[in-house]
């Protein structure tokens, strides 16, 4: 990993050494545990610092809210996931593939996705930074896979069905496979027309 990947995956508050980054990823693990076992109501940064064996004031200075550190994990598993832009000629077939990888991200695991949504609603500054990154993200993965002449427009298009429809599955009218199916459709829509 190079050193602007590290950078990129660090916590928001900080630039980590190595040893600080451990403990991040110790704490965005022990996340994950007690999501599974408390659920989103019941997590709380107590209970992830004493499951990631740390002590509580440890892991607010890497985490300002249970918010913050949901969209932490969210962002490193956006960064982690490969882009499955293909080579193919069609900008369309690498939009869907680009857009359904995305969406199901957490699809499995249904405490994490649900904390997702919520917490990237969230007002905390840090989540809001993460909630930038996370954007411009998405952003230059769906012009990338539309190609050098990708109209601005059918972009901010396709994030919006990307964000409304993981709000929808967020909120629990339809599963996450639905909602990339939806997704999918929308999108063909408007590359259609476009």
């Amino acid at each position: 990993m190079s050193e602007s990947d590290s950078i990129s995956l660090e916590a928001t508050r900080r630039r980590l050494t190595g040893k600080q980054a451990d403990t991040v990823d110790r704490l965005t693990r022990a996340a994950l545990v007690v999501l599974t076992r408390d659920g989103f109501a019941g997590m709380t940064i107590r209970l992830v610092a004493a499951e990631a064996g740390v002590a509580t004031a440890t892991a607010y200075t890497y985490f300002s809210s249970k918010e913050h550190l949901v969209a932490e994990i969210f962002w490193r598993r956006l960064l982690a996931s490969r882009s499955p832009a293909s080579e193919d000629p069609d900008p369309t077939v690498r939009v869907l593939a680009e857009l359904r990888n995305i969406a199901l991200l957490v699809a499995e695991e249904q405490e994490l996705s649900g904390a997702v949504t919520g917490a990237l609603l969230g007002s905390d500054p840090d989540v809001e930074h993460l909630r930038t990154r996370i954007g411009i993200e998405i952003r230059g993965r769906i012009s990338r896979a539309l190609g050098p002449d990708a109209d601005n427009e059918v972009i901010e298009w396709l994030e919006i069905i990307y964000a409304g429809a993981l709000v929808r599955a967020g909120m629990g009218y339809e599963s996450y496979s639905e909602i990339a199916d939806r997704i999918e459709r929308a999108a063909l829509r408007i590359l259609r027309t476009a």
